[in-house]
């Protein structure tokens, strides 16, 4: 149907990437990285140049999230999935409790049930569902997803949690841009491939002091194995040392400082939610105003400022769409997620995708459908 299709030049967007997995990554920060030549890249971490980038990281980290100053940013190879075991292992003393609503979420929930020395409790929501996160009374640590990659579901509250039970937040995918006041969770980790514009394979986790004892009390009980690369306290005493305990990727740290410092300078916290809420209300409306789109997500308050699920009518197959943009080269990534199955583009929000980039998209799609 969209064999013939050609997008017309004043709509091609700026940039292609518009992909929920790995993040559009600036091309001058690979050029700033190039301009460093050999002063950092093949240097050992445990030197100045890579402490000082490391600690760089960690300071434009709680000046951008406002991170309370009892709080230590954990910094660790391995990415949020490799996070996932580290908590059941080292932070979950008898059970944990998570509220799943998607591909990500279960994930994370069975990371904590494959440990047979622990309990798991799931609260499920159906995919495309809203969260209604709450205390769980025999839990000491309590799960939830900021963010619901696969399926575009964004936490609407926190919430509020007995004074001896940590609350744990994956935020990996709305990191950055999606509201959340970090001083409420024990745990707020993330990988910073998303709106970090990185790349994977390193863990973000902002701690509290209560979740910092917990790590070290179960640290020291003599009947829990844990693995050394899994280890807190290793993760711990090596980000106060402005270090990873093992070898990190620098171009990772690179990029993940330098988006940092961008989104600072772009004014901060609340105006990078600001410009995901505007980006957010541009894909929403369109998805209700044509006949042919709808959102997957039906309540607004649960739909996300990150990620955006939109249905396509069944009479327009998306991926013989997304065919024809990627033939030409012009669109990259807005496939639905792969296991759920829908007849849907799934479009990263994420802070470098510029406002414009999307209007463009939007016109596109809405071309190729009514021409």
């Amino acid at each position: 149907m969209f064999e013939n299709y050609k997008t017309p030049k004043e709509l091609i967007p700026s940039d292609p990437r518009f992909g929920c997995g790995p993040s559009l990554i600036p091309v001058d920060f690979l050029e700033k990285l190039a301009a460093t030549g050999p002063n950092l890249l093949g240097t050992s971490h445990r030197k100045p140049a890579v402490k000082n980038l490391v600690k760089e990281v960690q300071e434009g980290l709680t000046k951008f999230f406002n991170v309370p100053s009892d709080y230590l940013v954990v910094l660790g190879n391995g990415g949020a999935t490799f996070f996932f075991d580290m908590i059941a292992l080292g932070l979950v003393d008898k059970k944990a409790a998570h509220f799943t609503c998607g591909e990500f979420s279960s994930k994370w929930f069975k990371a904590s049930k494959d440990v047979p020395w622990i309990d798991a409790q799931e609260i499920k929501s159906e995919y495309g569902d809203g969260v209604r996160a709450e205390n769980i009374a025999d839990a000491d640590l309590v799960a939830v997803t900021l963010n619901e990659t696969s399926t575009g579901v964004q936490l609407e509250s926190l919430p509020t949690v007995d004074a001896d039970t940590l609350l744990c937040v994956d935020a990996t995918s709305g990191a950055g841009q999606i509201r959340c006041d970090i001083s409420k969770t024990d745990v707020f980790f993330f990988s910073p491939q998303k709106v970090f514009a990185s790349e994977g394979g390193l863990f973000v986790a902002f701690m509290s002091p209560k979740a910092l004892k917990r790590a070290a009390e179960i640290e020291k009980r003599s009947d829990r194995y844990i693995p050394g690369i899994m280890s807190f306290d290793a993760a711990i005493s090596n980000s106060e040392k402005n270090q990873t305990y093992n070898t990190p990727s620098i171009s990772t740290l690179f990029f993940l400082n330098e988006q940092v410092k961008l989104m600072n300078e772009f004014g901060g916290y609340e105006k990078a939610c600001e410009y995901a809420d505007k980006k957010a209300q541009l894909l929403y409306s369109w998805a209700e105003e044509k006949p042919y789109l709808s959102c997957y997500v039906a309540e607004s308050k649960y739909r996300s400022r990150a990620v955006a699920t939109i249905d396509v009518d069944d009479k327009y197959n998306a991926e013989d769409i997304i065919a024809a943009f990627t033939k030409e080269g012009t669109v990259n990534g807005i496939d639905a997620y792969r296991k759920l199955g829908k007849n849907q583009f799934r479009i990263s929000m994420f802070h470098n995708v510029k406002f414009e980039d999307l209007e463009k998209l939007t016109k596109m799609i809405s071309l190729a459908i009514e021409s």
